[in-house]
């Protein structure tokens, strides 16, 4: 580690140096991008060296040219960089203050998350046994994805998963969005009193950590002590066993995540709605417009902009909302109501199928990859059409 440590502070001292003397000669930008560089390579070399010895059947031989693969990308942006401000015949960068805050938040970003992520891929092809690592290219995923023997749509199968989770997040979402969005339509009623102590009230739900949350939920829906069945027995209804079949255990995670979800869409709609002028609704109301004409063609186009990333991030949230799943049905019954992310957790920790279980979030990660894509589409054509 002393060498690779030294490089990595080495091409730091570098990068600084480079900044505060050479910016403005044609040089700088190679010895800029080399500087950034060397810490690369000295926290890549670390992960080489630790890759060798967690494959001891692959071999450091077989990994020779994945490892080459993931030098050359990480790498090929500071070269990009170094030829094109060569090429602009290192002309100072007004923006070169800026790069010099941006960079050790770069830097942390690169060794917690970049550097994770890519070992995470390379352990996507491999396979765990008996604390040995072996390299197994695509199995794991081709495994995934045809079901591992058993039918596409059979029960517990990735497919299934899938299907349960897009059920969850889709829901999800539109309780979320309609809860919030009709409280933030009723705290902005101007004769509305105690506007403040309902604000916080309603806010608190999201203030909570929402693993307390969880556990809160998961007693109340308890079969013999749980308030929810005190209420039902009250009522003449019988104790509801809420982790016994998937729809009830399913209603059991909804109940518990939109309640943890809708301050967050309200808190979002209500600032939106409060920058809308108040001339426009005046104007329609006195043109003769009914309260859901105004709602439909006046208020909810104006909150779009806002409501679109609510929504992208709100879906992305509740596509990965492992602590409720986990905390509150647990699976149940036998593993139904796992969504992606715990069915991932718990092949790694219980089943001890590390590369497998990689496998499954890099399969995550490229299903939301292509749902931000989309929705980042859509909200551009929004923006357009409303610009």
């Amino acid at each position: 580690m002393g060498p690779l440590a030294g490089a990595a502070l080495l091409g730091f001292l570098l990068w600084i140096l480079v900044l505060r003397s050479f910016t403005g000669r044609r040089f700088a930008p190679a010895l800029g991008a080399t500087g950034a560089a060397l810490p690369l390579l000295g926290v890549l070399g670390w992960s080489t060296r630790a890759l060798a010895d967690a494959f001891p059947v692959a071999g450091p031989a077989a990994l020779a040219g994945d490892l080459a693969l993931l030098f050359a990308a990480a790498l090929a942006p500071l070269v990009a960089g170094a030829v094109a401000g060569a090429w602009s015949g290192g002309r100072r960068s007004p923006h070169r203050v800026a790069y010099a805050y941006v960079v050790p938040a770069m830097a942390g970003m690169g060794a917690l998350v970049l550097v994770p992520f890519g070992l995470g891929v390379l352990l996507a092809f491999t396979r765990h046994h008996a604390g040995t690592f072996t390299w197994v290219g695509l199995d794991n995923f081709i495994d995934i994805l045809s079901g591992g023997g058993q039918p596409l749509w059979a029960p517990l199968s990735f497919y299934f998963t899938l299907v349960v989770t897009l059920v969850w997040t889709g829901l999800n979402v539109a309780l979320h969005v309609a809860i919030g969005l009709g409280l933030a339509l009723l705290l902005r009623a101007p004769d509305l009193r105690f506007k403040g102590l309902y604000r916080v009230l309603l806010i608190v739900p999201w203030a909570v950590p929402n693993y307390i949350t969880a556990l809160i939920w998961k007693g109340m829906f308890n079969k013999q002590y749980g308030l929810i069945n005190e209420v039902l027995g009250h009522l003449g209804v019988e104790p509801v066993g809420w982790f016994s079949s998937f729809w009830t255990a399913f209603a059991a995670n909804l109940t518990t995540n939109t309640w943890l979800g809708f301050p967050f869409m309200m808190v979002v709609a209500l600032g939106a709605l409060q920058s809308i002028p108040a001339d426009l609704e005046e104007a329609a109301e006195v043109d003769g417009a009914s309260r859901w004409a105004r709602f439909r063609h006046i208020t909810l186009p104006l909150l779009k902009p806002a409501l679109f990333p609510a929504v992208i991030l709100g879906s992305i949230w509740t596509f990965n909302m492992f602590n409720i799943i986990y905390l509150v049905s647990g699976g149940q019954p036998e593993g139904a109501t796992d969504i992606l992310i715990t069915e991932a957790y718990r092949w790694a920790f219980e089943q001890d199928r590390h590369g497998y279980a990689a496998a499954y979030s890099v399969l995550i990660f490229f299903i939301l990859l292509a749902w931000s894509l989309l929705t980042q589409r859509a909200t551009r054509a929004a923006e357009e059409a409303h610009g």
